[in-house]
């Protein structure tokens, strides 16, 4: 927790939970005074959003902590159900749950206005709600790692999380535009908050204020017994994770005969490390679970954002902003290889045949995506006079992209620990320099483009369609140009530093 991804992680993250907890106290007890009933709506849409914020944070950052891992007690003597009892209660540390139990503890600053008896009744609640949420989200992601155990249920997990990150900020929208009028909802949205189960700690409060003790009791024993069956899944879980081989990545072909891709390809050095890093790319669980969910995302969330925003001039840019996340998620590509780098290193004259196979084969993953999303969006949208902003600035970002991709895995390469039933399970820490160099490339990304919407802007001042679309070869040779000096960089820091590049991806 000194440096690295730990360090920064857990800063950002305290200061930022830190924040919601406090914007979440204030908007639970401003609606108190004379009108509990709006201010129960409003604090069970809050609950809700930080639910959904424990279900889809492991997807959306890519990780899920698993510092204590059920392997680490495989040869102690301890049944499922212990064993769920002691990574439950581990569960409890960390800054995530006290940040969550000072959000919550808002609902007792509430209650507090309405009585002693409402304030007992919001201090179990709170408590209840914590345990839940908590549960909640060690069932979800032990539930998607048991799915990876098998290949069908890898595929289904990268699809269902790839699905569970695009649902956050739709439905996050829709409690941004609905929360301002939650005070006076109308009885069918008020009596959905209560119903979900994040709404019934809240509900309870209501009811105790209200005097109907019954209807206080039954939600926080709802809450209970839904924690206590949670917890049952998650030890059922835990078990199949200890006592289930994982399935074999695909079936290997013995006849002898060719695929398409075999076919395809070129029969050279460069054809052979794409091709296996096109199949390792679809096989890798790890390699799936980082890159596809994030093609998915940057595919349709500059839809949602034009659609909150009613702005749509940002549609054009969505396949630009795909290249720019998929470029992030594929910056350790040697570490996904770990020690298997060796072969690169101790094989004469590999280093330039990988570093280019790597690059195309990433471009062959993320090209058409983005390609699509340039083509398709702006047309569907009604957004075609901005075709020259999206088509020109994307071979920029691809070709920056492409070398980025490989000058981030031999500059700054970090290890990844061991292959887990979870894909999603916390990845290595690059340690704080390698950080910033990331985030300086990333950066990069973004200025790469500017003279290509120097170019756009001059034509859009002067309404000229042929000064615009002149800013597409630039960006061509732009991107090639970036591309090349990222390859070149690459390929001599494979050659000049592969064993210093072995050693920091070796699993420490």
């Amino acid at each position: 927790m000194r440096s690295g991804r730990a360090a920064i992680g857990f800063w950002l993250g305290a200061f930022f939970g830190l924040a919601a907890a406090l914007v979440t106290i204030a908007f639970t007890v401003a609606g108190a005074p004379g009108n509990l009933h709006g201010a129960i709506n409003i604090t069970a849409a809050l609950y809700g959003a930080w639910v959904l914020g424990w279900l889809c944070g492991p997807i959306l950052t890519g990780s899920s902590d698993e510092t204590l891992q059920p392997e680490h007690f495989r040869l102690l003597p301890l049944s499922n159900r212990q064993l769920a009892y002691g990574l439950a209660a581990a569960s409890f540390a960390g800054v995530a749950v006290v940040v969550n139990l000072l959000a919550f503890s808002g609902l007792v600053f509430l209650a507090a206005q309405y009585g002693m008896v409402p304030a007992l009744f919001a201090v179990v609640g709170v408590i209840l709600q914590l345990i839940f949420v908590v549960l909640l989200a060690r069932a979800m992601t032990g539930w998607i790692g048991a799915a990876m155990r098998s290949r069908r249920g890898r595929d289904l997990g990268v699809l269902l999380a790839g699905l569970l990150g695009l649902a956050y900020y739709p439905l996050n929208l829709l409690i941004g535009s609905v929360g301002p009028t939650l005070r006076d909802a109308p009885d069918a949205v008020a009596t959905a908050l209560r119903v979900a189960p994040s709404g019934w700690a809240p509900y309870a409060v209501e009811a105790a204020a209200d005097g109907n003790w019954l209807l206080a009791v039954l939600p926080l024993l709802g809450l209970g017994l839904l924690s206590l069956l949670l917890w049952q899944a998650w030890a059922t879980l835990l078990g199949r994770r200890l006592t289930t081989p994982p399935a074999p990545a695909a079936e290997v072909r013995a006849n002898g005969e060719t695929g398409l891709l075999e076919r395809t390809l070129p029969s050279t050095p460069i054809g052979a490390v794409v091709g296996k890093e096109l199949r390792t790319w679809w096989r890798d669980s790890r390699r799936r679970a980082t890159l596809l969910p994030l093609l998915l995302i940057g595919f349709v969330l500059p839809i949602f954002i034009a659609i909150q925003n009613d702005n749509s001039q940002i549609i054009p840019f969505a396949g630009s902003f795909v290249v720019w996340l998929a470029a992030m998620a594929g910056a350790n590509l040697y570490g996904f290889d770990g020690t298997a780098v060796w072969q690169t290193i101790v094989t004469p004259s590999a280093a330039r045949a990988d570093v280019r196979g790597r690059v195309l084969a990433w471009l062959l993953l993320v090209a058409p995506v983005a390609l699509l999303a340039s083509l398709v969006l702006p047309g569907v949208l009604g957004q075609t006079r901005m075709y020259p902003w999206g088509l020109a600035t994307l071979p920029v970002l691809l070709g920056v992209g492409a070398g980025a991709v490989v000058f981030l895995s031999t500059y700054a390469p970090y290890p990844l620990p061991p292959q887990r039933g979870n894909p999603f399970a916390a990845s290595g820490n690059p340690g704080c320099a390698k950080i910033l160099l990331q985030l300086g490339v990333g950066l990069g990304q973004l200025v790469a483009c500017a003279p290509v919407l120097v170019i756009l802007g001059i034509g859009a001042v002067r309404d000229n369609s042929f000064i615009m679309w002149s800013a597409l070869p630039v960006g061509i040779g732009l991107g090639l140009a970036a591309g090349l000096l990222g390859v070149n960089l690459a390929t001599k820091r494979l050659e000049t530093r592969g064993p210093e590049l072995l050693d920091a991806v070796k699993p420490r």
